[in-house]
């Protein structure tokens, strides 16, 4: 809790000045569960809850998580399955808490680096790593797919043509030609480099 408050402290003094007042998220309220589970309930679902399984918006109430007072289940009267706000996505099963992935995923929106989001929340830096990485993959997972219309121009496209009229260059720079000495080439380099360690 205490590198969370301080991470608040260190964004309200320099974010401001990087980013409009209306982008900003007030960090304070991410460090409550309640309003974290709020903002994914909200970013999740902005037409009102619906099931997971089955798609249909005819859910009820049931009840709350035993470790997580604030996670909200839910019951699906279509498909009689049960669900929770962070079912079937890239915040389940973990055992940080949201408010930590909540704030790692605002840190990676300012381009703070690995290092930095885990100095700024306390953790270490391989936990991070796959924090990012997760969230990363969820986010592309949510982007629609790609798909290229009309006239696409590419710039700076290098083909390799293979050795037309040239073949003595294509073997100087290893090609087909020249691929049997490679090893001997690779050989010499390693010996010429430990040569000259016994040699100091």
């Amino acid at each position: 809790m205490m590198a969370e408050a301080r991470a608040a402290n260190r964004l309200a003094r320099g974010v401001s000045a990087i980013m409009a007042a209306s982008d900003l998220v007030n960090l304070s309220g991410l460090m409550d569960d309640a309003k974290c589970f709020a903002l994914v309930r909200q970013h999740r679902w902005p037409e009102g809850v619906c099931c997971p399984g089955c798609g249909s918006s005819s859910v009820t109430r049931d009840g709350c998580d035993d470790t997580q007072p604030h996670r909200q289940r839910y019951r699906c009267k279509a498909c009689a399955g049960r669900f929770d706000d962070l079912t079937d996505t890239v915040l389940a099963g973990h055992h940080q808490p949201l408010r930590v992935w909540v704030l790692c995923l605002y840190f990676m929106g300012l381009n703070l680096s690995n290092r930095q989001i885990a100095g700024e929340l306390g953790l270490a830096v391989s936990d991070v790593q796959v924090m990012t990485e997760q969230l990363r993959r969820g986010l592309v997972a949510k982007m629609p797919a790609v798909e290229l219309k009309g006239k696409v121009e590419i710039d700076e496209i290098y083909v390799v043509a293979g050795h037309k009229g040239q073949p003595e260059e294509v073997a100087k720079r290893g090609g087909s030609d020249g691929a049997a000495g490679w090893q001997a080439r690779r050989a010499a380099a390693r010996w010429r480099r430990t040569s000259r360690r016994s040699l100091a």
